[in-house]
């Protein structure tokens, strides 16, 4: 049976999605992926499964947008 791990959940101000990220570690072996699932007003879903490579140049564009924001 594949595992997972809740890693961080969190609810969008604007729009109201719920946003989780999941380790997956898969029973068959391989690479962990982190699963993004988010969950938008009512029953939509949509999930992502990225390896770590993806997962850090996401992250990192990301945060560098963040950073020529104003803060709120």
């Amino acid at each position: 049976m594949d595992t997972t791990r809740s890693l961080d959940k969190f609810t969008c101000p604007f729009g109201g999605q719920e946003v989780e990220l999941v380790q997956v570690d898969y029973e068959a072996g391989g690479m962990p992926l982190l699963r993004l699932r988010i969950r938008e007003r009512g029953a939509r879903f949509t999930i992502f499964e990225i390896d770590p490579g993806t997962a850090e140049r996401w992250g990192q564009a990301m945060v560098a947008w963040s950073k020529t924001q104003q803060k709120i």
